[in-house]
């Protein structure tokens, strides 16, 4: 999902505020465009529509906002887009995937492909980096909703794989296949939540130096610039020392 994208530690804000959450914005908007054009336009009978409007609503989205996005999912009966997924090596030869939502594949290829070679790296076939991660269910609750025990014991009752407390929020892990089935319990005792996402988590991080953080840094932000790209996920970690 938009506005979730992980770097393995090294996500950076940059920029103006306004000009990030506008970007964020958009393509929160498209993904509730295209998950109600998809399936129903109740978020309650569509899983992927339910877990659009919740990250929407996490990134403070205005409730008109959400409403245009499901709205124009009627209008837009001309427009089709499709997820494609892209894979390479960026600066450093970190291991990188580009999750995008297009309705013009040939400008999003050549798009990508330009920010790679700037950046020093390449893209590759799919399957090139990919076999670096595993691909997860991850979702994501504010620490405030629910302590650590409780959503331990409701993570395990239902069917999750882990369950994490980290620095602002509980972290539950579980099987693709399982994600919505996982979400569904979980909804029985929870009301508000982050985020629900499939997600690629590295097998083994390349480290790097903080030196080189800054152009890969660059490389990531003018990737997420990009219009047509919802998420990017790497095997990056930067040293401490």
């Amino acid at each position: 999902m938009a506005g979730h994208s992980h770097w393995a530690g090294i996500k950076h804000k940059k920029g103006k505020a306004d000009k990030q959450r506008s970007k964020i914005f958009s393509k929160l908007s498209k993904e509730i465009t295209v998950a109600a054009k998809l399936g129903d336009k109740d978020p309650t009978m569509n899983p992927r529509l339910r877990s659009a409007i919740q990250s929407a609503r996490s990134a403070n989205m205005p409730k008109d906002n959400i409403e245009r996005a499901i709205d124009k999912s009627s209008a837009n009966t001309g427009t089709n887009f499709e997820n494609l997924r892209y894979e390479g090596f960026g600066p450093n030869k970190v291991a990188v995937i580009v999750e995008t939502l297009t309705d013009n594949k040939n400008r999003t290829a050549s798009n990508i492909r330009t920010i790679f070679q700037k950046a020093g790296g390449s893209l590759g076939t799919k399957g090139s980096a990919s076999h670096y991660f595993n691909q997860k269910g991850i979702i994501k609750i504010d620490k405030d909703e629910i302590s650590e025990e409780e959503i331990l014991e409701i993570a395990i009752d239902s069917g999750a794989d882990e369950c994490v407390t980290k620095e602002e929020f509980h972290e539950i892990q579980c099987s693709v296949d399982d994600l919505y089935n996982v979400k569904k319990n979980l909804e029985k005792k929870i009301d508000n939540f982050i985020s629900t996402d499939i997600e690629w988590i590295p097998l083994n991080n390349v480290q790097i130096s903080v030196k080189q953080k800054e152009s890969l840094i660059e490389f990531f932000e003018t990737l997420e610039d990009d219009d047509d790209v919802q998420n990017v996920f790497s095997n990056v970690e930067v040293k401490t020392n």
